[in-house]
């Protein structure tokens, strides 16, 4: 993905399947979201190509790819601040093309899951931070989507928050057999939950592999830390 000229990501190839949570890490202006942006529509690479199952994906709205069941969340929230926090869930399975019904039954277990179920009436303005974040979750799985794309959830989270965040994104792949990939910088929560992680520096891949494997890759600790274990 090139920007007048300026690489923000080459030389990535990475995959996500069904079942697993693959950890997407590496340094500020790494290219992680940039990536992101990509794999859900939002930008169209200038080179190579997004592959869903067997059909090339990109070029194609951000919608189609919610319509085909590839969510994500984003580092802003982004979510309608002056409706409820049940209002919030429901119009975004009005948005897949849910009933009323089926999105108002669809807000009611995803809030429950995430925790939030005690909040439904409040305006979503009025959550705490953490708390968005676990919303922009919900909202993320409403219809059940194939594939998640998380952006910094546990951003701004106390430890026993991400503890709880941890037990959530584990459960995605669990019990909705829905692929997520997890950008973060807390690497507790990514080493916790990611079965694989890929990482990037400078926009390109340095490594990918098992958490025990990234721990000691020594292009991972040159790129966080200067070459100083």
């Amino acid at each position: 993905m090139r920007f007048q000229g300026l690489s923000a990501i080459s030389d990535v190839s990475i995959e996500v399947q069904r079942h697993e949570v693959v950890g997407l890490i590496g340094p500020n202006g790494a290219g992680k979201t940039t990536l992101v942006n990509v794999l859900t529509g939002f930008q169209r690479p200038t080179e190579g190509t997004v592959e869903l199952g067997d059909h090339r994906f990109d070029g194609h709205a951000p919608s189609e790819f919610r319509r085909k069941g590839v969510a994500r969340t984003f580092q802003a929230g982004r979510l309608f601040r002056d409706l409820s926090v049940f209002e919030n869930v429901e119009v975004a399975g009005l948005g897949v093309g849910l009933s009323r019904k089926e999105s108002e039954a669809e807000a009611r277990r995803l809030l429950k899951w995430v925790g939030l179920d005690d909040r439904a009436q409040l305006q979503a303005g009025a959550l705490a931070y953490t708390d968005e974040r676990r919303l922009s979750i919900a909202r993320a799985m409403v219809g059940s989507p194939t594939y998640v794309l998380l952006d910094e959830p546990a951003a701004g989270m106390s430890d026993a928050e991400s503890e709880d965040l941890s037990h959530l994104i584990l459960d995605i792949p669990a019990s909705y057999d829905c692929g997520v990939l997890l950008i973060e910088h807390n690497m507790d929560v990514v080493m916790k939950v990611s079965h694989r992680i890929h990482v990037l520096s400078n926009g390109a891949t340095i490594a990918e592999g098992t958490p025990a494997e990234i721990r000691e890759h020594q292009a991972v600790l040159d790129a966080y830390l200067g070459g100083h274990a």
